[in-house]
């Protein structure tokens, strides 16, 4: 950022990155781990869970791409400040202190390594759709540990790895949804779209029901700003990518929304388990599209699992850096990659697979990845109210007003966004995830603790 705000007022942190340690992540690699990360499987199901509600839905998408844009602003201003791995744990550190960083960064962390385990158990239904499993829960369970391991694996082999895997996956993904998107509307029927507002509720309670169900899906707009220590030019990059990134995602889930809308009746639709696979036998008159997209998703799951296990590895990497999370998160392998963080979230995702195949449809997984809209939101909430501190402390004499004024409004409509999403979660999602962030304060109190011991001891 120049002048023409606050916060640069307070000069930028020097780059914590370990000596040595190279930035492999360009425009498009960086553009590649936002898009990949926010669109993962959710895209192939989305047009049929919102359905019920009816068209409005559409406004929905429109309200968080909008704002999911503002947040990528805000990432992008953030990473020009402290342009280091871990950014949505270190906005908060700096800004208020190691307790907020550390709220921060278990919040996040938690909201990553379910979110792994919830796209790893994604991807064993698309997987049916090629190699019938005949719902054998044996069979089932190693799909969705294979789908976990197989990225984590790979993330061994180093950030530039995972960047071209980004890439090509992200590719794989993209094109064919966007045909699909493009060419469907010229085979859309408008009888299909079904009623306007088909909940019941009022327009703006529809909008906001339709919306919570939505909020899991624009999650990973941070992830630019979470690698940019891996990334080259991180001032400029991260800010772009978040940017591009985001709006690609967001053409790419409303026009392929629309696309199903008139493609597949409305009463169908409802009660479909393969939206985009009926669009296709739509334009086709065929039954192979659900083949096509079983392929895609699980070429697209898998690339955005590749990302979120980079992810899920670098916050508590930043953290355990300054000693607020286990020194093991803070080693990194000869490619760059926090290994143990790695490690843990896939241990972690794995023990949540085997409590989903072994305890029965309703269990604890799936209130847990409930409340990863929550856990996710938090960070982005206390990252908004750095922004908002710094752009507060700074000096008349050093700000540019069009600037402050530029600046001030993203903040503030990302503390907004960022609020309403968290509310959105539901008071269910909201009760259990404070538990969760909750159960991270006995790990704080015992590393603070045992480090201003050793700080003491001669």
């Amino acid at each position: 950022m120049t002048a023409t705000s606050t916060t640069e007022a307070t000069e930028p942190e020097p780059d914590t990155a370990v000596p040595g340690r190279r930035r492999t992540f360009g425009l498009a690699a960086a553009t590649a781990l936002v898009m990949g990360n926010i669109i993962g499987g959710g895209i192939f199901a989305l047009p049929a869970t919102v359905a019920p509600y009816g068209t409005v839905s559409l406004l929905a998408f429109v309200v968080l791409s909008v704002a999911a844009v503002l947040l990528a602003l805000l990432f992008g201003r953030l990473a020009r400040r402290s342009p280091v791995t871990g950014g949505l744990y270190v906005y908060p550190r700096d800004a208020f202190g190691e307790f907020a960083g550390f709220l921060s960064a278990w919040s996040y962390w938690t909201m990553c390594w379910v979110s792994i385990a919830a796209l790893a158990v994604a991807v064993v239904g698309y997987v049916d759709v090629l190699i019938p499993l005949h719902g054998n829960h044996v069979l089932e369970a190693v799909v969705a540990l294979a789908a976990l391991w197989l990225p984590a694996v790979a993330n061994f082999a180093g950030t530039r790895w995972v960047g071209a895997v980004q890439v090509v996956s992200t590719v794989l993904k993209f094109v064919p949804l966007l045909v699909v998107a493009t060419v469907g509307l010229f085979f859309m029927d408008t009888d299909n779209f079904g009623p306007f507002n088909a909940s019941g509720q009022s327009v703006t309670g529809a909008v906001a029901a339709s919306a919570a169900l939505l909020l899991y899906s624009f999650l990973g707009v941070e992830s630019a700003a979470m690698s940019a220590g891996e990334v080259r030019d991180p001032e400029r990059t991260v800010g772009r990518a978040s940017v591009l990134g985001t709006l690609g995602s967001a053409l790419v889930y409303l026009l392929g929304t629309v696309a199903v809308f008139g493609l597949v009746p409305h009463d169908k639709l409802t009660k479909s388990g393969a939206p985009f696979a009926d669009a296709v036998n739509a334009i086709t008159g065929g039954h192979w599209g659900g083949t096509a997209i079983a392929l895609v998703a699980v070429a697209s799951i898998t690339g955005c699992l590749n990302g979120w296990i980079l992810l899920a590895a670098q916050m508590p990497y930043a953290a355990a850096r300054d000693g607020l999370f286990p020194a093991p998160f803070a080693r990194v392998g000869k490619g760059g990659v926090p290994g143990f963080g790695v490690w843990a979230c896939a241990v972690l995702g794995t023990l949540l697979i085997a409590l989903n195949y072994t305890a029965g449809p309703d269990t604890t997984f799936r209130v847990l990845v409930l409340i990863t809209t929550f856990t996710g939101c938090v960070p982005y909430l206390l990252s908004a109210a750095a922004q908002l501190y710094w752009l507060a402390q700074g000096t008349r004499e050093r700000v540019r007003p069009a600037g402050l004024v530029r600046d001030l409004i993203v903040a503030a409509l990302s503390f907004a966004f960022s609020f309403w999403l968290i509310a959105g979660a539901g008071y269910a999602a909201v009760y259990q995830g404070v538990l969760f962030l909750f159960a991270g304060i006995p790990v704080y109190v015992w590393l603070r603790g045992r480090r201003e011991t050793a700080e003491v001891t001669p």
